[in-house]
């Protein structure tokens, strides 16, 4: 099922190189529509687009280095209640893949007739850090591959992308290669599944032959990523530990619950914490500031995220979706990674990892667990 193949890239044009291909797709009624990221009129942000017509691919832009939502949403908003009947081929990054895979085991999505297109993640920048990039007339797509090329360090990006360890996409029927290639010159396309492996005999593309190279190049890109996350969670531990440090990391939370709104993971319907459970009338409000002498308005902020983290530690794949939705800049992504890693590594349990893989929480293993709590 592995084919590699390079497609030439003219005068040093990734995007547009990318766009063809995928202009191809449409062209030779490969899918019927396309999910992508276009860049929006101000061209100083993204969004992802369901596009039908090939000619509305020129403002396509598949490694514009910002991820304004996570897209695993947006795919189970589309095939929740039904799938398509027709093939879609999705353009999505690593975290997005593995969020994807989780919503299907969690029955909120479905993979039937999608092409799965994954992209080599070098990172992303907030919303306003991109925006604020393309204002000063730079490319922020061109930087960045600049950057990366000559192993330069991009402090701006975000943090989820710079303790990222998986940014290769896995789980994808084809994935576009830029680590270990010369992306000045050609960029990779890779089939990891029969159907990749049928896309990419429609085209007449030269064979990739530095394999070795590319995963030389990958592991050392993913062990600088891995002792940045161990740094990350270090420092997490410090700051976090205890009550009153805990406590500290949510006080400016207004209770808005964007984190989870943009949240992949965080799917129900009806949500506890949005439900008359916390509608309380004035006299309760009262009794408890008696009772303690004061109590911090909005109230339950502190439990909203211990629940939250509870409901979705093992699926958690650390996009960073909730610190950028976050108006008070709580640092959301140290803690609910450092969790969420922490409560994967007590399940061996890898989100998004395998398709066939059940979710922990729903298998019951009799020797699990023995170990917990000894420390």
């Amino acid at each position: 099922m592995a084919k590699e193949v390079i497609v030439e890239v003219k005068d040093g044009k990734v995007k547009e190189t990318i766009n063809s291909f995928l202009n191809g797709l449409l062209e030779k009624n490969l899918v019927s529509a396309l999910l992508v990221p276009r860049e929006v009129p101000s061209k100083d942000n993204v969004a992802q687009s369901l596009v039908n017509n090939p000619d509305e691919l020129k403002e396509a832009n598949v490694i514009a280095p910002v991820l304004p939502v996570n897209s695993a949403g947006i795919i189970s908003d589309m095939t929740r209640l039904s799938p398509y009947k027709s093939p879609v081929g999705v353009i999505l990054r690593s975290c997005e893949i593995r969020a994807l895979i989780e919503l299907v085991k969690l029955k909120q999505a479905s993979l039937d007739n999608l092409l799965i297109i994954g992209v080599d993640c070098l990172g992303t920048y907030s919303v306003s850090d991109y925006q604020s990039l393309c204002k000063q007339g730079s490319s922020p797509s061109d930087e960045l591959l600049r950057k990366f090329k000559e192993g330069e360090e991009d402090a701006q990006l975000r943090e989820a992308c710079r303790v990222c360890e998986y940014p290769i996409p896995s789980n994808a029927d084809l994935v576009i290669g830029l680590i270990g290639v010369d992306f000045e010159k050609n960029i990779l396309l890779e089939s990891h599944t029969k159907k990749g492996e049928e896309i990419l005999e429609k085209f007449s593309f030269s064979e990739f032959n530095q394999l070795k190279e590319r995963k030389e190049s990958i592991s050392k890109y993913i062990n600088g990523k891995i002792e940045k996350r161990d740094t990350l969670f270090s420092q997490t531990k410090e700051e976090a530990s205890g009550w009153e440090n805990l406590l500290s990391v949510f006080s400016t939370c207004i209770n808005c619950h964007n984190c989870m709104k943009v949240c992949p993971i965080c799917y129900c319907r009806e949500c506890f914490f949005e439900s008359p459970t916390f509608e309380f009338d004035s006299g309760k409000y009262l009794g408890w500031a008696k009772r303690k002498g004061s109590i911090k308005m909005p109230t339950d902020t502190i439990l909203f995220h211990l629940g939250r983290m509870s409901h979705m530690a093992t699926s958690c794949v650390g996009c960073g979706a909730c610190e950028q939705a976050c108006p008070s800049n709580i640092p959301l992504l140290k803690i609910f990674k450092t969790v969420g890693y922490n409560v994967q590594e007590i399940f061996k349990y890898v989100p998004g990892r395998d398709l066939e893989e059940p979710l922990p929480l729903t298998t019951f293993k009799e020797e699990e667990l023995q170990n917990v709590g000894e420390e």
